[in-house]
């Protein structure tokens, strides 16, 4: 059996400029909270005695991200984001600050290859979350398109009128 990506060893937290979890970003491990718990399924004699579910948390607003990029992963977590608080701005418009995110792995037997698990499903978010939406600009349609629209639905009236009297145009 060959070793993923998920089975590596998480970077050492005394790496010096913090964690790295995404492209770019590294976050303090003071913000990364790990806690453990039994496991369900399978582990024989050990699934009882040993922790080796994994949870991840951190604070949303511990990570150093744009404003944009927090709100875009705050929506991509989905129900893994908890708590958070909506306030509106100057002009109105609502959003959500604060909160953190949760993230759980208790698919492996060993408790570090469940905290490396979590730590992927938080680089996943992120980098789905640096990724900046493409704008769509909305465009018209052509005169040429416009023009072989109408001549194509005159074309089809003109058979549609021919099968009434019987003609066959078609």
């Amino acid at each position: 059996m060959t070793r993923d990506r998920a089975s590596a060893d998480p970077p050492h937290p005394d790496t010096p400029g913090g964690v790295p979890v995404a492209p770019g970003v590294r976050v303090p491990a003071a913000a990364l909270r790990f806690s453990f718990a039994r496991s369900s399924g399978p582990g024989g004699q050990n699934v009882n005695k040993v922790s080796t579910k994994a949870e991840l948390r951190v604070n949303v607003d511990d990570l150093p991200l744009p404003a944009r990029v927090r709100a875009r992963l705050r929506r991509l977590a989905g129900s893994r984001f908890i708590g958070g608080q909506t306030e509106a701005d100057e002009s109105g418009r609502e959003h959500v600050v604060g909160g953190e995110i949760s993230l759980a792995a208790d698919e492996h037997r060993s408790q570090s290859r469940n905290k490396a698990e979590c730590l992927d499903r938080l680089r996943e978010l992120l980098v789905a979350a640096m990724a900046e939406p493409k704008i769509r600009r909305p465009t018209r349609p052509t005169r040429g398109s416009q023009d072989r629209r109408i001549a194509d639905k005159k074309a089809r009236g003109r058979i549609k009128r021919g099968r009434a009297r019987g003609d066959d145009e078609g």
